[in-house]
């Protein structure tokens, strides 16, 4: 009789269903696992990404124009950080609602894990410089999902096993089934382990890191240097941005997920295509060659109306039109494009290169090295016309080429050939909705219209006429212009604040709306505030 009793119970124990919090909490330590050994897995080699950033690269190569003005303008520069974090939530929900399968189909959520594998091999594979062991980590985390989640489950039923009636207590305590402890156990040392493998995966890959080579680097002089900016370029007004933009203010817009880490010691430029002999430069070469100086403003066609992407530093450089001169150019060339270390390219019109504009290969931004954001250990920076066709970071190739020939990466999705940068203005304070006292308020803000010069800045409130506001001094006219406008008689309630430029050739800013899409916004910008007493 004990015998039997013995064979039934292990019997339901053996078909026991756990529930559905023990399943989901299971399925969420299984993806946990899944995502924490793909990163230690990706700490292995420089060229392999964890899933999600293989995924995360995939789908900004892959993803609608629509939803990626949406993230620039919803997030900013924050738009790869809501990318991760939305991965990762899906990759829960995915996980958990794989436990909630597990619990009747073992083998459907074993298939799951194994479908998320395959998404991130499909990740890895995207990049230009993919190598198929570049899928490891991918593989190594889905295995780790299965193997976690169908040790969990083996472990989970006995929580849920209820006492039979008919039951004696002596067999249930004798019956080795996994216990409440062990499995909460269990969990918790899966999780930790997750958690130490994926923080472990993050601190290994910083070897990697060019970091150490950046500090130490030491840029030369300038062959061509010029005077400190003075301080009549910023007008003397609080919230007005500053005429040059801090490093680590910088706006950073790009489809790099994970910062490329290019270290100066093995860095080398080519300059091929159209041209006479092709050529190939270190670091070192570039160190050597005659550098200058510019103070350019830097725009993204992404900057909607009024927005923050743009930014103001001194580059030092090499004159693009000097390595293009070594190469010998045919003069039947008429596009230059810039290749990125993951395969990113840009393409200008060639001409842009020796029309007078500063169009440098930089290797320098106010004073230091570049960023490692911001394209070390090298970058082009053009003067006039916007990132995306110009602004080529961590670049590895120069290809003198034509338009007919090639289209560069935001060519092919759409957005135009060539951007000059349009005139725009913008207003830095007061902000919008602020709550300002009656009587004087400072205005003041920014204008700009690179390789033009802005030569007017005028301000409206509400419905009533312009009004000519102050510039500050022009330090260049490949620069932004500050502004500023006392308004000396604000009444209370709700005002509207309207700014418009001129450029120095006497063309106005168009009033006419326009989105980023195809070759940068237009528009003037307004804004609300409410004026009221204290």
């Amino acid at each position: 009789m004990t015998g039997g009793t013995h064979r039934i119970l292990a019997m339901n124990t053996t078909t026991a269903t756990p529930s559905r919090r023990v399943a989901a909490f299971a399925g969420l330590v299984a993806g946990a696992a899944a995502l924490g050994a793909g990163e230690l897995v990706a700490s292995f080699r420089s060229d392999w990404h964890s899933p999600v950033v293989g995924v995360a690269e995939a789908i900004i190569a892959r993803v609608p124009r629509s939803v990626k003005d949406f993230g620039v303008e919803r997030f900013g520069t924050n738009d790869k950080l809501a990318l991760i974090v939305g991965i990762l939530v899906l990759s829960v929900i995915f996980a958990v609602a794989l436990g909630l399968i597990a619990r009747r189909r073992p083998l459907l959520a074993d298939g799951g894990f194994a479908a998320f594998a395959l998404v991130g091999v499909w990740g890895s594979q995207q990049a230009v410089a993919s190598s198929v062991s570049g899928a490891i980590p991918s593989i190594c985390a889905g295995a780790a999902g299965i193997a976690t989640l169908r040790a969990l489950l083996r472990a989970a039923p006995a929580m849920n096993a209820r006492r039979s009636d008919t039951t004696p207590s002596p067999v249930l305590q004798d019956t080795p089934a996994a216990s409440r402890r062990v499995f909460l156990a269990m969990a918790g040392g899966a999780t930790i382990l997750a958690a130490t493998a994926a923080a472990g995966g993050r601190a290994l890959r910083a070897r990697f890191s060019a970091a150490s080579s950046r500090q130490a680097v030491v840029l030369p002089k300038p062959a061509t240097s010029i005077a400190p900016a003075p301080a009549t370029v910023s007008p003397d007004v609080a919230g007005v941005s500053s005429f040059y933009t801090a490093n680590a203010d910088f706006y950073r817009i790009d489809t790099a997920v994970e910062v490329p880490q290019v270290r100066a010691e093995d860095w080398e430029l080519r300059i091929h295509g159209m041209v006479d002999r092709e050529i190939t430069l270190t670091f070192d070469d570039m160190l050597r060659r005659r550098l200058v100086e510019h103070d350019i403003t830097v725009t993204c066609v992404s900057n909607t109306v009024g927005g923050p992407l743009l930014g103001t530093a001194r580059w030092l450089g090499v004159p693009l039109q000097e390595l293009l001169a070594d190469a010998g150019v045919d003069p039947a060339a008429n596009q230059l494009v810039g290749r990125s270390i993951d395969g990113w390219t840009s393409g200008f019109p060639l001409a842009l290169v020796s029309d007078g504009r500063p169009a440098l290969l930089a290797v320098g931004m106010n004073g230091e090295p570049l960023p490692l954001e911001h394209g070390f250990p090298a970058r082009v920076v053009v003067s006039g016309i916007y990132g995306y066709v110009s602004a080529t970071k961590w670049i590895t190739e120069l290809e003198v080429t034509t338009f007919d020939r090639f289209d560069a990466y935001w060519v092919k999705r759409g957005w135009d050939q060539q951007a000059p940068i349009k005139t725009q203005s913008r207003i830095d304070t007061p902000r919008t909705l602020a709550k300002v006292a009656p009587g004087t308020v400072n205005i003041g803000g920014v204008a700009w219209a690179q390789t033009v010069g802005i030569s007017k800045v005028e301000v409206k409130i509400d419905d009533g006429e312009f009004a000519e506001a102050t510039l500050a001094a022009e330090q260049s006219i490949d620069t932004w212009r500050l502004w500023s406008l006392q308004w000396t008689d604000a009444t209370p309630g709700r005002h509207r604040i309207t700014v418009r430029a001129t450029d120095a050739n006497g063309e106005l800013q168009t009033e006419q709306r326009a989105d980023p899409f195809p070759n940068g916004a237009s528009g003037w910008m307004s804004i609300f505030i409410d004026v009221k007493d204290a």
